[in-house]
Formats: C-alpha cells, sequence, structure tokens
C-alpha cells in the first residue's frame, strides 16, 4: 500500500508540532523532521520519523544513483520531471518516497509507470494534508458489486464463527466482503440496526465461518487469522470503499446456515450463523435478516479473479466449491 509522510522541514518547533499532531490524527505513515526535533516529534505519537538531512536532491544522474542505492529514498525533484522519476520507479530496490508540493504532482509520483513511488511527502493545512491523504489511501476507492440472486439456503450444525469488531461506526448499507471463494464475495451488513431481542453493535460484523475469506484491498484473510490491528474494509452498498482496523475478533461456537447465490452463472457461497441478527445487503442497500431469506432474493456480492495463494491473485488452474 502506498505511503503519506509529513513533510516537516521548519525550524519552528511549534508549527512543526502543530503539523506532526495533524499528521498523526489522520492515519500519516510517518514524518520527516529535522535532526533536532527527532526526539520531541517521536514523543508524539506512535509514528516513523525520520530525518530530513537525509535527502536526496535530483539535479543530475548521480544523484539518481544515490537515491537507488537507499532502503529508504526521501526524494525531490528540483526541476521536477517525469523521466528520472520513471527511473528511480523502474529500477529501485528500496523505498521511495517523493516530496511533493500540489495534488497534480502528487497524482503523478504515485502512478508513474502504472506502479508509481512507494510514497509521497506533503507539507501544508490540515485540509491540505486530508486531501494529500485520500488520494494516497484511496478513501474514494469505489468497487462493482453485482446483484446476486439466492438459489440454496440450507441449516447446518454447529461451527465457530467470527465476529469482527472494528474501530468504526458503520451505518445501515454498510458491512464487509466474505465468502467461501476469492471470486465471489457476499456484501455481509454490520449490526447498524436494532432488534428486538438486542442491542445494534454499529461497529460489528457478524462475518461467517471461521474457513472463509475476507477481502481486503487487493488480498484475502482468512476470518480465523485476523486479530486486533489488522487492517479491514468497510464497504458500502454503492460499492465505495473506507478502511477501518481490528479492534477485536470473537470466535464463538454457534448454529450455522449455509447461502448459495448466483451471477451470471457462476456460483458462490458463505457460511453465517443462523440467528436473525445476521443479515445480508440487497441492491437498494436494505439489511436482510438470514432468518427470512428465501430463494430468488437478491442480495449485493462482489465478483472477483478466482485464484488465490496466501491471498494473492495467481495465474494458476483452481476450481474452488
Amino acid at each position: 500500500m502506498k505511503e503519506i509522510w509529513l513533510w516537516a522541514d521548519g525550524d519552528n518547533w511549534e508549527k512543526v508540532k502543530e503539523m506532526l499532531k495533524d499528521a498523526i490524527e489522520l492515519g500519516f505513515d510517518g514524518a520527516i523532521v529535522r535532526n533536532e526535533f527527532t526526539d520531541k516529534a517521536k514523543k508524539l505519537g506512535k509514528i516513523k520519523i525520520l530525518n530530513s538531512d537525509e535527502l536526496i536532491e535530483i539535479r543530475s544522474v548521480e544523484d539518481q544513483e544515490r537515491a537507488l542505492k537507499k532502503d529508504v529514498a526521501i526524494i525531490k525533484f528540483l526541476d521536477w520531471k517525469v523521466i528520472p522519476l520513471e527511473n528511480i520507479v523502474a529500477m529501485k530496490k528500496g523505498k521511495a518516497i517523493v516530496i511533493v508540493e500540489n495534488l497534480e504532482d502528487a497524482k503523478l509520483a504515485l502512478t508513474t509507470l502504472e506502479k508509481g513511488a512507494d510514497g509521497i511527502a506533503v507539507s501544508g493545512t490540515r485540509n491540505d494534508l486530508k486531501k494529500y491523504f485520500e488520494i494516497v489511501k484511496g478513501t474514494e476507492k469505489t468497487l462493482n458489486l453485482s446483484k446476486a440472486k439466492i438459489v440454496e439456503i440450507k441449516p447446518l450444525g454447529l461451527g465457530e464463527r467470527v465476529c469482527i469488531d472494528t474501530v468504526s461506526i458503520m451505518n445501515p448499507g454498510e458491512g464487509m466482503l466474505v465468502g467461501n471463494k476469492a471470486s465471489f464475495m457476499f456484501l455481509v451488513a454490520s449490526e447498524s440496526e436494532e432488534s428486538e431481542y438486542v442491542a445494534s453493535r454499529p461497529f460489528r460484523v457478524n462475518a461467517g465461518s471461521v474457513n472463509a475469506y475476507l477481502k481486503v484491498g487487493d488480498k484475502t484473510r482468512y476470518l480465523c487469522e485476523l486479530k486486533a490491528g489488522d487492517e479491514v474494509e468497510i464497504v458500502r452498498f454503492d460499492g465505495k470503499v473506507r478502511k477501518s482496523y481490528v479492534g477485536r475478533v470473537k470466535i464463538e461456537r454457534r448454529p450455522l446456515l449455509l447461502v448459495v447465490a448466483e451471477v451470471n452463472g457462476e456460483t458462490g457461497s458463505i457460511i453465517l450463523q443462523n440467528a436473525e441478527t445476521i443479515k445480508l445487503v440487497n441492491p437498494e442497500g436494505k439489511h436482510l435478516s438470514v432468518s427470512e431469506l428465501k430463494e430468488g432474493d437478491e442480495v449485493l456480492a462482489w465478483i472477483g479473479e478466482k485464484a488465490r495463494h496466501f491471498g494473492v491473485k495467481v495465474e494458476e488452474f483452481i476450481i474452488e466449491r
């Protein structure tokens, strides 16, 4: 995942401190400050700190070569040109963090040669930093969700299911993408609706059986391996995605229910707890309890690539049922 760093090379500690606080609160990956401020900066919060003395200004081929040898290269192009960045992106072995001064340069740095730099370093007001953060972390990311028709519902016996308690409050129509196949995942609703029997738990997704996949970015995770601090994605019924983190995982033995659905001849399944508070999301963003689910109902699903190895897409022959 791309990184975003704060470039705070000023000589006024009070101003640097305020920018650092904003960067920490926004979730920046690191900050670059003057040597005399590194100890103070580390005390403000848990964030990686680098020394601005390590900056490499690219003026020549020799500067480019120096950058290529660094494990983490902080780079500034004095005369902004695409070719030196392309060279560094193509040949680098370490990490390249590019200092940028506007949103256009940020987008260019992150997408050059499709791969882009590993991250950018930025300065500005809190509002400026937030805009850069949204570009880097893809808070405007959108997935294409499909209408899946339910073709089978089958009560099973007891098994272990996983509740994911996040550090975020979710709204109706939001949840996580979970399924028994990496290429077919259901939008499992958050427990953001009140029930006749229990209060809402808007931070929670009762996600499914321990064997299921969870979609996180371009990778998958098994539900059973999740732990506090892991990154997850909250997906809305219109496909918009936002990032969150696991606060707690609860694995408990409960009665389970197999749900099978179909999209354009492709079938997928999910095993969920058999309880009225467990819900999928329909194309209108409404929650549909598994206790009321019937064949022919439509729910939202994500259809993607098939083959996965340790959660990463691979090109190989594979059949999942």
